[in-house]
């Protein structure tokens, strides 16, 4: 179905917002995590910094995460009640099953909103950053893993938090393809 402006439901809560996505008033932000889910560098780093020790250290008791896979954490010192932790592949030519493992990122991500029961999340650009994943390829497939798969969710947002006009322009023509 349809809404008023022509575009379908679950596109209409897909939404671009350029800034620090540490300071998103969602029920969770994703954090672009590495395997070991330590603290590192860009986003991660961010993430790790606003929302204190804490989150570090509940990182450390999980254990780990394989690429494409994701956790969950509280989100402590930050707005965001929960922090998502999707680990994206390190890009490696395109013929490694990069696009595959980041498509995963985005549905696991989800599927554990779904379960945890939230209502509003926020993505960074996943594996764009030092691990060098093209801009518009990984944009692609963000915005159309998240467009099918919030479909199956009771999610009401999904915030794209881009850091840069450069990132923030690349998502919303993404999502203007969609409709």
């Amino acid at each position: 179905m349809a809404s008023a402006s022509g575009t379908p439901p679950e596109a209409a809560r897909l939404s671009v917002v350029e800034g620090d996505i540490t300071r998103l008033e969602v029920d969770a932000i994703v954090n672009a995590a590495n395997s070991e889910l330590a603290p590192g560098g860009g986003v991660c780093g961010a993430i790790h910094r606003a929302a204190g020790p804490e989150l570090a250290e509940e990182c450390r008791r999980i254990g780990g995460c394989p690429t494409g896979e994701a956790r969950i954490t509280a989100g402590y010192r930050l707005k965001a009640r929960h922090v998502i932790h999707a680990v994206g592949p390190v890009w490696q030519g395109g013929e490694e099953g990069e696009d595959d493992q980041l498509a995963a990122c985005y549905a696991n991500s989800l599927s554990l909103a779904e379960r945890h029961g939230l209502k509003s999340i926020a993505f960074p650009a996943i594996s764009t950053g030092i691990y060098g994943f093209p801009l518009e390829r990984a944009t692609r497939i963000a915005v159309t893993t998240v467009a099918r798969e919030v479909a199956a969710t009771n999610l009401e947002e999904v915030i794209f938090a881009c850091f840069g006009e450069e990132v923030a322009a690349t998502y919303r023509k993404a999502l203007a393809e969609l409709s």
